[in-house]
């Protein structure tokens, strides 16, 4: 078997350990740290002018670059640290507090690593470009990092540092999950977009399809890991506070689930079509399944209105939920329905895998690449085919046969979901440099 291929049948679960507590801590001024042991070496002296290579400081720490976290962050974090200990001291720069687009609120599972928030309570959006990238880059220098992963290649601040890092003779890789087939493309532009990835030595790729469109723009095979969006498959099943399907809540009491932004790309109405043509199809005898819709948005006020023209009595908008809610939501879930036109990934599969949730998805979302194989976890529908959609719901409905074996295929694809892959993907890239 390849070295980049997983083979599901034996992949651990899981290969979080006890969490690291000794490492090397950053010490600058303004800037938040997550709390870790500092060994007495951590601020080396400055070498002397004519010191020989031998006599410079090691560089000896991995360092992850996010706009800001949430608990995926900070468990792909912990992940490393536990793998890495005793070889390199893992860092978690977090460009900002606050990001305008995500309403992430910070988890408190994370240890083992140092996180630094490099703009302590701002709003990412409002940082200047320069101002940003020298704080990236000199963050980076100050730690002694020798491999810097940087997400978000498009920002300008992110480029600058890309450049800098490089050039400073560190080791640069971006971590993406974009595809060729998220929009429209123009080769124009995507001449212009291959220029944005050249600071970079290697990438990590969420799926097949991030890796061919990695493979578009200039990088070499070899040089493209899969293995970036994860969760911790166990943090999600603690905080649900119940075994996963199809085990604990009875079927009867299940329901169709939807956690998305209220935003035009996650195409929630066709999802509301869909469900219309459920609750219209008279074959059941048992009581129509609620859909519960969690998240907000821009759109919030058209779907509402969209739900009630359809007669929708037993849709529930239940708003923004934190991750802990999410779990517990996902814990008496029948089916999870992601129908988005575009859709990198969509993280919420990760976990709805870990509470054996089965999944119906379009097929233009990145999870569908690793984590659903139609009639194995779950279902594949185009974006556009409501109808495809509502014979799914109405499938996982009737059958209960059919939703525990769905269930149950879940299993197979945990591996793939869970950290313990993102530090494979990690392993595997830091080695090109060894």
């Amino acid at each position: 078997m390849k070295r980049n291929q997983v083979d599901f049948r034996n992949f651990p679960v899981s290969r979080l350990a006890e969490p690291h507590t000794e490492g090397q801590a950053a010490a600058d001024c303004g800037l938040k740290l997550w709390p870790m042991a500092e060994p007495a070496d951590h601020a080396p002296p400055r070498a002397a002018p004519h010191a020989s290579a031998a006599s410079q400081p090691r560089l000896r720490s991995i360092a992850f670059v996010w706009e800001s976290f949430a608990f995926h962050h900070l468990e792909r974090c912990a992940a490393c640290a536990s793998h890495f200990a005793g070889g390199l001291d893992v860092y978690g720069l977090e460009i900002a507090t606050y990001d305008a687009n995500y309403n992430w609120r910070e988890g408190s599972d994370g240890t083992g690593f140092s996180k630094i928030t490099l703009f302590p309570g701002e709003v990412r959006q409002k940082i200047g470009t320069l101002r940003c990238a020298l704080r990236i880059v000199a963050t980076c220098l100050r730690i002694r990092a020798r491999h810097v992963f940087l997400c978000n290649y498009e920002a300008p601040a992110i480029f600058l540092s890309a450049i800098a890092l490089r050039l400073l003779g560190r080791h640069v890789v971006v971590m993406q999950d974009s595809k060729f087939d998220d929009k429209q493309r123009h080769i124009g532009f995507e001449l212009f977009k291959s220029i944005l990835y050249s600071p970079y030595h290697a990438a990590l790729a969420a799926g097949q399809r991030t890796r061919g469109y990695l493979r578009f723009l200039g990088f070499r095979d070899e040089r493209v890991f899969v293995g970036y969006d994860t969760i911790s498959v166990e943090r999600v099943r603690r905080m649900a506070g119940t075994e996963a399907a199809p085990s604990a809540i009875t079927l009867a009491e299940r329901h169709f689930t939807i956690i998305a932004r209220f935003i035009a790309k996650k195409n929630i109405t066709l999802a509301l079509e869909a469900y219309a043509a459920y609750l219209a199809d008279r074959s059941h005898r048992r009581p129509p399944r609620p859909l519960y819709l969690c998240g907000s948005g821009e759109l919030e006020p058209a779907l509402r209105k969209k739900a009630e023209e359809l007669r929708l009595e037993h849709v529930h908008f239940c708003g923004y939920l934190s991750e802990e809610e999410v779990a517990r939501m996902l814990g008496s879930t029948l089916a999870l329905i992601l129908p988005s036109i575009e859709e990198q990934h969509g993280l919420v599969v990760n976990e709805a895998l870990a509470m054996g949730v089965p999944i119906l998805l379009s097929d233009n979302c990145g999870a569908r690449d690793l984590l659903v194989r139609s009639g194995v976890n779950g279902y594949v529908f185009e974006p556009d085919n409501a109808a495809g959609l509502a014979n799914f719901m109405i499938a996982l409905d009737r059958d209960e046969a059919e939703w525990t074996r769905l269930s149950l295929g879940t299993r197979r694809f945990l591996p793939a979901a869970d950290t313990g892959f993102f530090v494979d993907a990690v392993e595997r890239a830091v080695a090109q440099f060894a």
